[in-house]
């Protein structure tokens, strides 16, 4: 810490010195003059949390061979170059990277820092703990990674502590949502700095770099202010004052190297060049990039100079002013200017750095660490929810559920999910993500003993079920309690499978009345798997209804109830399956698979999907996979070779039928790794493909990128909608873009292709076909009536945008190999489409489910769980979490948008009573601003009406709720319109 040494002792005598009264936010920013061209200087450093290297191996400055970058040597250094100089300013991004320095640090030192914080030198900006992707996120996780960063803010420093202003300069892409989550959260604008070449060249030209984001089509008022960097989130070309650049220092005095005019000639003219692209006189220059600032002496006495030597050029009729600033601090002047912005309505994917290069292929990327990622979001929420419930407040249970919710953050950063980070660290994030989540799993463990009859149960969860694999029902499952928890505000009936030995058992509820089941077995592909024990090779399949908990015992018995029938069409690999022997071949043309609710057609002589009938709809649809042979594309960026380079699979397809009484399935062998189960549940209203792809075969120059493909009749003229980080569709026209034309040839695939976080449809005015997915995946329609999703990759070549490795991702020594499950639900076009929606919540958090040994003893101590029936059917329970040691976070959202759903009103008092709450207050979005004190800008879009002559507000657009146990229940009536998400904290006893 010698850094801090040096001015340590000034530092101490500043903090206790009298002085002005320090200010903080928009208060302390420095003056601008109205009458010249005010530069706002940001100094920065762009910390990924992750990527090249592993989080740690960034924060400890460990193998600097890879890059050289050291974020607890930045900060340190920040912090001693602000402390000379009160002009100074710094912002602090990463909260993760600041909260690990933040521990380390002495009560000395951490005086000196909530003074700069206090007044306004080291601001935080963005504030959540990474800086998260906004392709591949989920909301709910991005909502909880703001919370979890913001808080860490807010209880650390309090007021002065809290971001006004995004700053989402490294992403791929943005997002719809993520701009609507920002002004729910009271941000004020936010920031960016890539958009596709052709966007950003019309926006150059029409002074359109800035703009007003109607972020919603359901919530009226959520609207944000957003800006594009002129050049990149770099310093300005030339003036990287930084120890890993090589541009010149500003060298003054009587040095015979003096270049003080040539530097501020030079940097006066960019400035110029800026400026003309504005519609204020005001411009944000960024002095910063990747890792920089570690010896931060170097960066500020050369920024000192050249502010210095800039603003003396006002003494001779220069109109250019020049001073450290913050983004909020450009942002509260622009807001002050009173200017008209363009108005800004669908998203910014996909991403075109030029015309062969979209980056759509990360979309995709490492999709089993997309789905990891997904299991990590939900135990986190079953592990909160079960801690509010049971009041759990060791020291340990405390700090697994707070690492788990951390983890989960750094997940949600723009080179995890992605999966655009080198393989040592791809590595290194399931490490960290499967710690988490067994902390999360024994929290959860804790809380049920203490909730159910079973305070001696194991509750151990098997986090290989999506390979049929659960190691507490290898040897036996005879005696079993599966206990189902279940997220969601509403009952659920959901199919239960459980992996088994091929024995006869029965399930019965907690009531002991007999659970209708049937065994299934596991697709022959699955038990190949070099990794995976095949001690279990059937699945015992059951429906399950819960509320919250609900326990279902499994005993093995005699007498035989399976009933599923076997029929075959040249089955592969017969001997694999002992029940294969039971099967018959079908001569005819079709298999028909049935179920009351659901028809499938299979043609025999493809032995692909052919029809499909349900909710009275019948159409033709056709499921096959295709491949993308692709020569350059990357972790990034998704190049399809030769537009002829794309085959699908018409025929060949080896198909067995199993036909039980509970679920009927499909198993398909399509090619050497290729196979596919199609599902259909009895009283279930979806078709369900579970697909296992892998491993993909490469050629020495040639990549290989694995599709499905649905095609149907449906005359849908281009036009398909794909969701926005799981909550509002968005409406896509092939080949279009919404401001700007862009440029396909090259690549009209790639060029066509959207991030599918949650679901993808298209529809005419007869049917409507919607596809639901269970991660992250690119996805588009190429063709009328069709819609693909890429769902694995494997390269041979990096693509050139920094991670500096092939995708060609190793697991147990293999390439690897990944399943997962698409949904289909057909419609008619005139229904509404809350069936999606609901089907999107259950797939989304469906039971989570707890193994444990029935021992026959039980305990009446179990505490009761409260129930959301009362809630309405678009009510969803987004977040139920421990807040502080006496304070839980309520948040509640109404999952339908304008067109599916109506304004619903509820009361909550009956969960503030089981929480044995004291007082209730609505927050903003995150928690941590009460709603009372919201005051967000307020910016005019062109074309809105007369400009305002002075500066405007938002404020909330409803009363915050407030209320106390003394009060009526009719204080603790909620209404939510379609879309909007109302946040809570209550206090406890």
């Amino acid at each position: 810490m010698k850094f801090l040494g040096i001015v340590l002792c000034g530092a101490l005598l500043a903090i206790h010195a009298k002085s002005a009264q320090a200010v903080c936010g928009y208060e302390s920013c420095h003056a601008t003059k109205s009458n010249m061209v005010n530069i706002h200087l940001v100094p920065h450093s762009h910390d990924d949390v992750g990527w090249l290297k592993t989080v740690d191996q960034y924060y400890y400055g460990h193998k600097n061979n890879i890059q050289h970058a050291g974020v607890q040597y930045i900060i340190d250094t920040v912090i001693s170059e602000l402390i000379k100089d009160p002009a100074r300013r710094f912002i602090q991004v990463e909260t993760s990277f600041f909260a690990k320095w933040w521990d380390e640090q002495s009560e000395t030192v951490r005086a000196i820092v909530k003074k700069l914080v206090n007044e306004g030198r080291l601001q935080f900006t963005n504030g959540a703990w990474s800086m998260n992707d906004e392709a591949a996120v989920n909301y709910q996780s991005v909502i909880d990674q703001f919370t979890v960063g913001l808080k860490f803010l807010d209880d650390t420093f309090g007021v002065c502590g809290r971001p006004r202003v995004g700053w989402q300069i490294d992403p791929f892409g943005h997002s719809r949502e993520q701009a609507s989550l920002y002004a729910q959260m009271g941000y004020d604008g936010e920031f960016f700095s890539r958009m596709d070449h052709n966007d950003k060249g019309r926006r150059m030209n029409d002074l359109a770099l800035e703009m007003v984001w109607d972020a919603s089509e359901s919530l009226g008022d959520v609207k944000l202010f957003t800006g594009l960097l002129y050049t990149f989130y770099w310093d300005t070309p030339g003036f990287c004052f930084d120890v890993h650049c090589n541009d010149d220092p500003i060298i003054d005095g009587d040095s015979y190297d003096n270049n003080v005019k040539s530097r501020v000639d030079g940097f006066i003219a960019y400035a110029a060049q800026v400026a003309e692209k504005f519609r204020t006189n005001h411009i944000m220059i960024p002095m910063g990039g990747d890792f920089q600032y570690e010896d931060a002496e170097v960066n500020f006495k050369n920024m000192d100079k050249l502010i210095k030597y800039v603003n003396e050029r006002q003494a001779s009729g220069s109109k250019y002013n020049i001073f450290y600033s913050t983004p909020g601090c450009y942002l509260n002047s622009v807001h002050k200017s009173v200017q008209s912005y363009p108005n800004k309505t669908l998203d910014f994917f996909p991403y075109g750095s030029d015309t062969n290069s979209f980056w759509t292929g990360y979309y995709t990327s490492r999709p089993t660490q997309k789905r990891f990622e997904r299991e990590g979001n939900h135990i986190l929420q079953v592990a909160k929810q079960l801690s509010a419930f049971a009041e759990l407040s060791s020291p340990q249970q405390k700090e697994d559920l707070e690492y788990l919710r951390q983890i989960m953050g750094v997940m949600q950063h723009h080179d995890a999910i992605t999966g655009t980070e080198k393989q040592a660290v791809s590595d290194d994030y399931d490490r960290l993500l499967y710690d988490a989540i067994v902390g999360g799993v024994n929290t959860a463990r804790d809380a049920l003993r203490k909730l159910t009859n079973l305070p001696n149960g194991e509750f151990e969860s098997c986090l290989q079920l999506n390979i049929s694999e659960c190691a507490f029902t290898k040897d036996s499952a005879d005696n079993v309690v599966v206990t189902l928890y279940n997220p969601l505000a509403h009952t659920t009936s959901q199919y239960v499978r459980v992996p088994v030995k091929n024995e006869i058992y029965q399930v019965t509820d907690e009531k002991g009345r007999v659970v209708a089941s049937e065994l299934v077995p596991v697709p022959w592909q699955v038990l190949a798997l070099e990794f995976r024990n095949n001690d279990t090779q059937h699945e015992l399949v059951f429906k399950a209804s819960v509320n919250k908990i609900a326990s279902y015992y499994i005993n093995k018995v005699d007498k035989q109830q399976n009933t599923t029938k076997v029929l075959s069409k040249k089955p592969a690999n017969a001997e694999e399956h002992s029940l294969k022997d039971k099967a018959e071949t079908y001569d005819g043309e079709e298999t028909v698979v049935q179920t009351s609710l659901i028809k499938l057609v299979i043609d025999n002589k493809t032995g692909l999907l052919k029809r499909v009938e349900m909710n009275g709809v019948s159409e033709n649809i056709d499921q096959s996979y295709g491949i993308y042979r692709t020569y350059d594309s990357g972790a990034y960026v998704f190049r399809q070779y030769n537009q002829g380079d794309f085959v699908i699979q018409e025929d060949g397809v080896e198909f067995t039928f199993y036909d039980g009484a509970l679920v009927k399935e499909v198993h398909q062998q399509f090619n050497e790794f290729i196979s596919q189960v199609i599902r259909i549940y009895e009283d279930k209203n979806f078709v369900e493909f579970e697909w296992l792809v892998g491993p993909i075969p490469v050629e020495e120059d040639f990549g290989t990128e694995v599709v499905t493909v649905f095609s149907s009749e449906i005359s849908s003229s281009g036009v398909f909608y794909t969701d926005s980080n799981g909550r509002e569709m968005i409406r896509r026209e092939k080949d279009k873009r919404e401001d700007f034309d862009p440029e396909l040839a090259k690549q009209p695939t790639s060029g066509n292709y959207y991030p599918i976080t949650s679901r993808i449809a298209l529809q005419d005015s007869n049917k409507r076909i919607a596809l639901l997915n269970d991660r992250a995946q690119g996805g588009s329609s190429m063709k009328d009536g069709q819609l693909e999703l890429m769902l694995h990759r494997r390269l041979v070549r990096d693509d050139g945008y920094g991670v500096g490795e092939a995708l060609n991702e190793l697991k147990y020594g293999q390439p690897m190999v990944a399943r997962g499950k698409v949904y289909l639900i057909l419609n008619d076009a005139d229904e509404s489409t809350s069936v999606e929606r609901e089907a999107e919540k259950e797939f989304h958090l469906p039971l989570w489910k707890f193994f444990s040994q029935n021992s026959g003893s039980s305990s009446s101590a179990a505490k009761s769980v409260p129930s959301f029936e009362d809630f309405p059917q678009s009510v969803h329970l987004l977040t139920l979490e421990p807040f502080n040691d006496d304070e839980v976070l309520l948040r509640v959202e109404n999952f339908k948008d304008h067109i599916e759903g109506n304004v619903v009103s509820f009361n909550i008092r009956p969960i503030f009573d089981y929480l044995n709450g004291l007082e209730i207050r609505e927050t903003t979005l995150d928690g941590n601003l009460p709603l009372s004190d919201l005051k967000r800008f307020k910016f005019h879009a062109e074309g809105s009406g007369p400009v305002a002559t002075e500066a405007e507000y938002y404020t909330s657009a409803h009363k915050p709720l407030s209320a106390n146990e003394t009060q009526d229940a009719s204080e603790f009536a909620v209404t939510l319109y379609p879309m909007q998400i109302r946040t809570f904290i209550i206090k406890i006893q």
